[in-house]
């Protein structure tokens, strides 16, 4: 028996910090990733697909280096209409891919192009090179969406342009 606790059990400093995910001593304990999923919501974890059934549910997903995309991050390649969407979809193919270098030309095909287009994306996609370089892909996606929202912001900022010039030529 140590500090009262019978050989096998834990106490609750052990419970706390088992759920918490940290190290006690030369204990180690790592946190499982909580999901709670939504009626009939989908998310990739590894090569699979899973589809929620009708209630919501949570999962405890345990591992090192499993690619998961809840679905609301999941950009199809019907949705990739844009050069920033397609950028995405090779990110988030690298990611979900068990090789990730097979997405790799195309991706550095879609970034020359939109830098040749657009020099302002730089930075962004300076930062979404270098969580590819350091392989963190999922880093990576984040700053993919970075990259879909500053284009969206330039394509509203074209289109507001074309509104005005149509409003003024036509009065």
């Amino acid at each position: 028996m140590r500090d009262g606790v019978a050989p096998g059990e834990t106490n609750s400093l052990e419970l706390t910090a088992l759920a918490a995910g940290v190290r006690i001593g030369n204990w180690r304990t790592d946190m499982a990733l909580k999901v709670e999923l939504k009626p009939h919501e989908r998310i990739i974890i590894g090569n699979c697909v899973i589809t929620n059934t009708e209630q919501r549910s949570r999962l405890l997903i345990d591992g090192d280096n499993i690619p998961i995309l809840r679905e609301k991050d999941i950009l199809k390649p019907e949705t990739a209409d844009t050069p920033a969407k397609l950028i995405y979809l090779a990110v988030q193919l690298m990611y979900i891919s068990p090789d990730a270098r097979a997405n790799h030309g195309t991706y550095f095909n879609l970034i020359r192009d939109l830098i040749t287009a657009v020099p302002s994306v730089w930075p962004i996609i300076e930062a979404i090179n270098n969580q590819i370089l350091n392989d963190d892909l999922y880093q990576a996606l984040k700053e993919c969406r970075k990259l879909v929202a500053y284009e969206k912001k330039l394509l509203d900022q074209i289109e507001e342009i074309r509104r005005r010039r149509t409003l003024s030529t036509a009065a």
